[in-house]
């Protein structure tokens, strides 16, 4: 069995989620999908218009992914990585780079995202409306 896995907030979820996941899981045969938690984002300076368990719901119900968990920080990758016995980490390209140092425990490959969406833009465009 080859596993995967993948970090994201995964907020007001979209097309460029499914596309990064459902090519995340091509990347092998069981996909562990991990998203961060409320407390972890203000702690990295974000705030989810989506609570964590909402967003826990939406990628769940995805059927290609196997395993979701929760991110509590930056430093717990190197060990999910050993818990979870992980042969693939994956990211999306504009962390391209920053995640070299897993490399000594798995495969490290950084996914295209999809063009023109991004959880960013959208809540411009929500607060813009407003």
């Amino acid at each position: 069995m080859i596993k995967v896995i993948t970090y994201g907030t995964f907020d007001l979820f979209h097309i460029g989620h499914w596309n990064l996941l459902n090519r995340a899981k091509n990347e092998g045969n069981y996909l562990i999908v991990a998203i961060s938690s409320d407390e972890f984002n203000l702690r990295k300076g974000k705030k989810s218009q989506m609570e964590f368990q909402e967003r826990c719901k939406v990628v769940k119900s995805l059927s290609f992914v196997d395993k979701v968990i929760v991110e509590n920080s930056w430093k717990q990758k190197e060990s999910d990585i050993k818990k979870y016995g992980v042969n693939v980490f994956v990211m999306g390209d504009d962390w391209q780079g920053r995640f070299d140092d897993l490399k000594k425990y798995c495969q490290v490959k950084y996914l295209p995202r999809t063009s023109n969406i991004s959880s960013s833009i959208l809540k411009k465009l929500f607060n813009h409306e407003k």
